[in-house]
């Protein structure tokens, strides 16, 4: 994924990782934070300063197509073409992986 300047249109940062395509983008309500859902399956939290992956959620068995936080930036919302929705914890810093906290059905 590229971040640019909207006014100037320059490059402002890269954020890599998904080893495919990027489906789905949101920015945290504090602006500190970017939220990337992949054709690869993955969703991953990034440092919108840095470009610095925080965390990535794995569970999905398909595209991951939409993406969502929470309106305190606590959790995340995951859509997939697997037909499930699921809720992550974005506030632990615990470990790099993050756990499904609910996968409604």
């Amino acid at each position: 994924m590229r971040l640019w300047d909207a006014a100037s249109g320059a490059l402002i940062r890269e954020f890599k990782g998904h080893s495919f395509s990027v489906s789905s983008v949101a920015f945290s309500p504090d602006g500190q934070r970017v939220l990337s859902g992949s054709t690869d399956k993955s969703v991953r939290l990034w440092d919108a300063a840095s470009g610095a992956l925080i965390r990535e959620f794995k569970g999905h068995s398909d595209t991951v197509n939409s993406v969502a936080f929470s309106p305190d930036g606590q959790r995340v919302l995951s859509g997939s073409y697997d037909n499930s929705v699921r809720l992550w914890d974005a506030a632990s810093t615990d470990r790099m992986t993050g756990d499904a906290v609910a996968t409604p059905r």
